[in-house]
């Protein structure tokens, strides 16, 4: 997978078309990711004990890898992911400044 957790993306596609953020959580095995602030969804809880309220909760919820693009580091342009060689070492690289992101 190209996107990885601290990375920081931008959303090309759904409702949230547009917003940036930062990668907390990613899921390789079903190419998803969740981004900080972007796809928020709300969970209600029950409450614990008897007499208490129950509560609504707001959590940014998995979407695919697909529909959101890397933000380079260094040029701050979202891009598509290249990868470089050095020896044994594959890296990460920006398509557009060709710089290696890390």
């Amino acid at each position: 997978m190209k996107i990885k957790i601290n990375d920081k993306v931008k959303v090309i596609s759904g409702k949230d078309a547009g917003k940036t953020g930062k990668v907390i959580q990613v899921f390789p095995k079903d190419e998803k990711i969740v981004v900080e602030g972007v796809n928020i969804m709300k969970k209600s809880l029950k409450s614990g004990k008897k007499g208490d309220k129950g509560q609504l909760i707001e959590l940014a919820a998995p979407f695919y890898a697909s529909k959101a693009a890397l933000v380079c580091p260094k040029c701050n342009l979202e891009t598509r992911v290249g990868y470089k060689t050095d020896g044994a070492d594959k890296k990460r690289a920006c398509r557009k400044c060709k710089e290696i992101i890390e």
